[in-house]
């Protein structure tokens, strides 16, 4: 499992998207990184998801970090 914030963002997302994120330079990873770090931290909905299955929070904080920067 990676540990760094740009392997686990990858992760949380489905190959599809992981495949198009991987593509984009390193900086807009990076930065896409921080705020789905920052969604996981500030939404208390995905909080009560987390502890019910943490790689399920993970990814829908990944979709709404995506869903956000395309809109």
């Amino acid at each position: 499992m990676p540990t760094d914030p740009v392997g686990r963002f990858l992760a949380a997302l489905d190959p599809d998207h992981r495949e198009a994120v991987g593509a984009r330079p390193r900086q807009e990873q990076e930065q896409l990184a921080a705020a789905w770090e920052r969604e996981l931290e500030s939404d208390d909905e995905l909080d009560t998801l987390d502890e019910l299955s943490p790689p399920a929070a993970e990814a829908e904080a990944a979709r709404r970090v995506l869903h956000g920067q395309a809109g």
